[in-house]
């Protein structure tokens, strides 16, 4: 999985007051769990923005004052107005603990459903996957190769090596249904036979 360095700096004082200030700055305010102590630091918005605002997983290299560790984004605040960034949380990766993370979905393949006119309906953009670090993948392929108008995909038929798929098995990733021009022909066909 691809990786992104993000340099960090700790912070001496903890609290709304010095939040605020940190983000007037253009800083975002940041702790890193998972080891032996919670590490509070902040780290630079435009830094950021690669890890955030993008459909990929990605690594984040942490380098906080010397201290270099591996991590991901567990979760972030943002301003529910301005959708500025408020705060970020990171999970520090152990490389013998497997971790959660929500990965993409990759369409591959031609369906022959679509190319008669039904519509591709994707209803999970993303997998929660349990596994440890060294397992994760960039993105999960799932093949559209041979599905027929009325046909779908669950969760249950993706298997990965190495990787355990936390969602609900009978959750469906994608179906293709009949579109409002197909039903149409369809019924047009119908008549036209009478």
């Amino acid at each position: 999985m691809k990786s992104i360095a993000i340099s960090g700096s700790p912070r001496e004082n903890v609290g709304k007051r010095d939040a605020k200030e940190l983000r007037y700055q253009g800083l975002i305010p940041a702790v890193l769990y998972g080891g032996a102590t919670q590490t509070h630091f902040s780290v630079s918005a435009a830094d950021l923005k690669p890890a955030v605002y993008t459909p990929h997983v990605h690594f984040i290299d942490l380098d906080i004052a010397g201290t270099k560790s591996q991590a991901i984004i567990k979760d972030m605040q943002f301003h529910p107005l301005t959708e500025q960034m408020l705060h970020v949380d990171f999970l520090l990766l152990d490389e013998a603990k497997p971790v959660t993370i929500e990965i993409p979905i990759r369409l591959t393949g031609t369906s022959p459903g679509v190319k008669m006119g039904g519509k591709l309906v994707q209803k999970l953009r993303k997998l929660r996957v349990k596994a440890l670090p060294k397992d994760h993948l960039d993105t999960i392929e799932v093949s559209i190769e041979g599905l027929e108008v009325g046909k779908s995909v669950r969760v249950r038929e993706i298997s990965v090596p190495n990787l355990v798929i936390t969602n609900t098995p009978e959750d469906t990733i994608l179906s293709i249904t009949t579109s409002r021009a197909l039903r149409q022909a369809e019924q047009e066909e119908k008549s036209g036979k009478k």
